[in-house]
């Protein structure tokens, strides 16, 4: 793959508290957002003028699955392709516990693998509950933030309306690192879409 400015992994969770509509809600509603020119227009704002997105479904211990690999966002068609491929991904983990931090310990994993050069890597988590199986999240976080790496979160808030207080203490860190809130999984598109934006802009100012 030619060289990148960032490299973006997003770790969707599909644990069983995430029912199959509310799946696609999550799969369509990023497949929009790509869709964006918005979206096209920070993937390609750096020096390098593209992006590296990747896309890990995540549920209990040992049930993670990297459903879209490694793909370059430099240009529309490219956008087109990785919206449809995100579209159209099965739900191929099985519908377990939420194991924040194995999901967010596979997404470091798949972004050590990250080709492209990039200059920062990004693991982007979106889930509706806190973690309750497997490894804690806050060492893992701790892991990346030691490395350099930036993990930011989208907490989905129809299952737990505090779900923030965890994503804040527990799931970001690194550069940069942010959490937003999204009301329910109808708000998913809007949500992703300044996510993403901001994600891939980095330091720039977003409007």
């Amino acid at each position: 793959m030619d060289s990148v400015d960032i490299a973006l992994c997003l770790a969707m969770d599909v644990s069983a508290s995430v029912d199959f509509e509310e799946f696609r809600l999550m799969a369509g509603g990023t497949a929009a957002a790509l869709r964006d020119p918005a979206v096209l227009a920070a993937a390609t704002a750096g020096p390098r003028g593209a992006a590296a997105l990747a896309l890990l479904l995540w549920s209990g211990p040992g049930q993670q699955d990297l459903a879209v690999g490694w793909t370059r966002l430099a240009d529309a068609e490219g956008a087109a392709a990785l919206a449809e491929a995100i579209e159209n991904t099965p739900r191929l983990p099985a519908a377990g516990a939420t194991a924040l931090g194995e999901g967010m310990a596979a997404g470091l994993a798949v972004l050590a693998r990250a080709p492209g050069d990039p200059t920062r890597l990004v693991l982007d988590v979106s889930g509706d509950g806190r973690h309750n199986a497997g490894r804690a999240p806050g060492p893992v976080r701790d892991l990346a933030v030691a490395a350099g790496l930036t993990v930011n979160g989208l907490a989905i808030l129809n299952e737990e309306p505090d779900l923030m207080e965890h994503y804040v203490a527990e799931v970001i860190g690194g550069p940069g690192s942010f959490a937003m809130p999204c009301a329910d999984y109808v708000d998913f598109a809007e949500a992703i879409l300044r996510k993403l934006r901001r994600e891939l802009l980095g330091g720039m100012l977003v409007v």
